[in-house]
């Protein structure tokens, strides 16, 4: 265990329980709980998104994926980026608008019914497990590589750090853990890509002719179809990157930290720059993982590609860079899955137990406590899950939490701001049949069943041939919906007239006034 190691990562646990220890005293109602009030400035909430949206799969499982597959790991990266232009230009102001604490709020300003919020809230909590269990692999294998701790204590130690920010300081905690994360990523990123470039002096064009001979795919590295044989398994991916970003409950929730439409908006552009600027530098941390570290060593120690990120910094930068990188990865899985938590403690607190159970009427205190609880429970139940988890990529688990997003959330969410039949009986269809289909699909899939023994989690040939089934699932949401609204148009003609009035609302903003 090297000194070197352990410093940065105390100094990295030490300021984020101060900032916890800080923001505690500012969390005493339910808004400061799940929303730090709505007090975020547009750059502090774009820092904090991408704080929140730079996860374990942005850093490690997409550098561990293009140093082991080349173009085809780039995928990830141009579909999370592009993905923020469907957020920015459709849904970040009428969600503000409409919402209060959760996505479910906003759906639940135009249908009242409870099963409409309680599908919702169903959609939720599964995207965070699928979501958490990517970030808790990613922090069992990080530290096992720096600290030689073993993978289960590992993934307890971050259960019970993230467990902590979101039980003593909620939202602002979360948030401000994600500002200081976003700013450390991207100095390790910086310096590492220049680093990279450095070793290729500056020569891009050499940089890229040097990585045709630099792995045993050749000329293939730099060419798709080294993953990606089938085009149709590829359409299906990026339709689930591309669209699952709208549907991801703790992305949603961070537009409910700004005080109105506008923040919100200017805070999607700020966080678009500072993704954007990652994912470009993403390529060279694959190509110098791919190079200087080589595949061989990279999948003897981690199958997945994993810690292609911090052996690379390893390797050009020594101890001291690999020790603040590695700590830089701790740091962004500690934000992400407090944001995570949050977000799933809150659909099972203020959804199903506040607006459910007790219809609205409670307490503020109360629901601060039933969420710390929820928190409490999401935790565990992630921690078990992990634990199982090991020899998954990460990326790839990431894409299937965007998957039941895209198909489960976004048909919903699009409909309920821009079509003015859609009904009552239209969302609950469209967010059910979206979350089956796509649940389903992944059980028959190569991810699941995999000729390859250790692969996946069952030996055997897949019944579904696409490891990402959004091809089938997102349309499968939309024409639930669609159907769900035409079959019971005359039972929910309310719906239609209360269309107006949500509408009014997405597009200005306006609130009654309190009582």
């Amino acid at each position: 265990m090297d000194i070197i190691s352990i410093v940065i990562f105390i100094a990295v646990i030490g300021l984020t329980l101060g900032i916890t220890y800080w923001a505690a005293k500012q969390t005493t109602t339910a808004s400061e709980f799940y929303t730090a009030g709505g007090s975020l400035t547009g750059w502090q909430n774009g820092m904090a998104i991408a704080g929140d949206y730079l996860s374990a799969a942005s850093f490690l499982g997409i550098a561990g994926a293009i140093s082991l597959s080349g173009f085809d790991g780039f995928y990830y990266s141009i579909g999370f980026l592009t993905a923020y232009l469907v957020v920015l230009f459709l849904i970040a102001e009428p969600l503000r608008n409409l919402g209060k604490f959760t996505m479910a709020d906003m759906i639940g300003a135009r249908f009242g019914a409870k099963k409409v919020r309680g599908a919702a809230a169903l959609n939720t909590i599964t995207i965070v497990l699928f979501y958490m269990l990517a970030q808790l692999v990613g922090a069992g294998a990080l530290i096992k590589l720096l600290l030689g701790i073993d993978y289960w204590i590992a993934v307890l130690i971050v259960g019970v750090m993230m467990t902590i920010y979101v039980l003593f300081g909620g939202m602002t905690a979360t948030s401000w853990v994600q500002i200081v994360k976003a700013i450390l990523l991207m100095i390790g990123t910086i310096i590492i890509s220049f680093l990279v470039l450095l070793k290729f002096d500056f020569n891009f064009i050499g940089m890229f002719d040097a990585m045709r001979t630099a792995t045993p795919h050749g000329e293939a590295f730099l060419h798709s179809g080294l993953i990606y044989k089938d085009p149709i398994g590829l359409i299906s991916v990026l339709i689930a990157l591309v669209l699952g970003t709208a549907g991801l409950p703790h992305i949603l929730m961070r537009f409910f930290t700004v005080k109105d439409a506008k923040t919100a908006r200017s805070s999607v552009i700020y966080a678009v720059w500072i993704i954007g600027i990652f994912y470009v530098l993403t390529i060279f941390l694959g190509f110098g993982a791919a190079k200087f570290v080589g595949v061989d060593a990279i999948v003897a120690e981690n199958a997945a590609g994993n810690m292609a990120a911090p052996m690379l910094a390893g390797v050009l930068g020594g101890s001291a860079l690999e020790s603040f990188v590695a700590a830089v990865a701790f740091a962004t899985i500690l934000a992400v899955v407090a944001g995570l938590v949050l977000s799933g403690a809150s659909a099972i607190a203020h959804d199903i137990y506040g607006q459910i159970i007790k219809k609205g009427i409670i307490t503020e205190k109360q629901q601060v406590r039933a969420a710390r609880y929820a928190a409490i429970g999401v935790a565990i139940f992630s921690i078990i899950l992990a634990l199982g988890a090991e020899k998954l990529n990460v990326a790839f688990l990431v894409s299937l939490a965007f998957c039941i997003a895209a198909s489960a959330n976004v048909p919903t969410i699009l409909f309920t701001i821009y079509w003015k039949k859609f009904n009552t009986t239209g969302a609950v269809a469209s967010m059910l049949t979206g979350l089956i289909v796509a649940l389903v699909l992944v059980a028959l899939s190569p991810s699941v069943i995999n000729p390859v023994e250790g692969a996946a989690f069952f030996v055997g040939d897949p019944i579904f041939p696409y490891a990402n089934p959004a091809i089938i699932s997102v349309p499968a949401g939309f024409i639930a919906a669609i159907i769900g609204t035409l079959v019971s148009s005359k039972r929910h003609e309310a719906d239609e007239v209360s269309y107006a009035e949500v509408r009014f609302k997405a597009e200005t903003g306006y609130r009654e006034p309190e009582q």
